[in-house]
């Protein structure tokens, strides 16, 4: 009976954590651009550039979970107890800024409503100008994210934000400069409700990509019964099972399973070519693989589970 794990040629590395750098940036722009707007707010009373700036919070408090969850995630990797250390955070992370981020929409959706009866003044000039700065900030912020959030749903989740408030900004600085030009007040709930609309299926989709992580279901690109089926077509192979294929963290995923062979079969090279195909056609780098005789086949009780 032989057993093996395939791995690529370097340390695995989290996607999240190869783009902490850009991380570092999006979260610096967010918050200079929070207090502006928050201190301009205020300054002013405009409702909708506080606003605008308590959304811009969920940018900061989004960006900081996913630096965090990256942090958490590095320091695990060196306790001997946590063999597949905290990389799980990174997808909590994710999970927390879809729920920040329906709870940021559904409010902007209730506000909106709201203001529908009795539409406030906005001071026009002022959120313009403020506006016009946290549009700029989140241009950069999503240009810095954007290729990262493919990779990493941690990232991912920091990108939403980001995006979600670009789009807010521009409704903020759409609605002050309808308020400039006519004095119109409907302008600004009637953006906030489509921002929040805009804002929800997204956020319903971040969720459901980190609750299929951390269920365990197989990753939607891998389908399972072809890749049983191609196992079961290795050279050598009578059967395939106990195959299970997980997701650990965005980047990062693992497989598993039990390769039935042929009395006459090279378990050797049964292992290096299902590791191969593993590696070269699903991505996977790290498997586990045990290779069994039909005859030792008989004592290897399949999970239930």
């Amino acid at each position: 009976m032989g057993h093996g794990h395939g791995h690529g040629t370097t340390a695995a590395a989290s996607a999240s954590g190869r783009l902490v750098g850009r991380l570092w940036v999006a979260f610096g722009i967010a918050a200079a651009i929070m207090a502006v707007e928050f201190a301009v707010g205020v300054a002013t009373g405009s409702l909708a550039l506080i606003s605008d700036a308590a959304h811009m919070l969920t940018d900061v408090v989004g960006v900081g979970l996913a630096l965090a969850a990256i942090v958490v995630a590095r320091r695990a990797r060196s306790k001997p107890g946590r063999t597949f250390g905290l990389y799980r955070a990174e997808v909590l992370a994710a999970l927390a800024n879809a729920v920040l981020l329906f709870g940021v929409a559904a409010y902007v959706v209730y506000e909106a409503v709201e203001r529908f009866t009795d539409p406030p003044e906005v001071a026009g000039l002022p959120v313009l100008l403020a506006a016009t700065a946290g549009l700029a900030a989140n241009v950069v912020s999503f240009f810095l994210l954007r290729d990262g959030a493919q990779e990493s749903i941690n990232v991912r989740g920091a990108y939403l934000e980001v995006v979600a408030d670009l789009i807010g900004s521009l409704g903020v600085l759409v609605s002050a400069l309808i308020t400039l030009a006519t004095g119109w007040r409907w302008a600004d709930p009637i953006i906030g409700v489509a921002i929040g609309l805009w804002v929800l299926p997204r956020t319903w989709s971040l969720a459901r990509r980190a609750l299929r992580i951390l269920f365990q279901h197989a990753p939607e690109r891998v389908d399972v019964d072809e890749l049983a089926a191609r196992l079961g077509g290795v050279p050598g192979v009578a059967e395939v099972h106990d195959l299970h294929v997980w997701t650990l963290t965005s980047g990062m995923e693992v497989a598993s399973a039990h390769l039935t062979t042929t009395e006459c079969a090279d378990q050797a090279g049964v292992l290096d070519t299902a590791r191969e195909l593993l590696h070269h056609d699903y991505g996977i780098e790290h498997a586990t693989l045990q290779v069994e005789h039909r005859a030792a086949a008989s004592k290897c009780k399949q999970l239930s589970w």
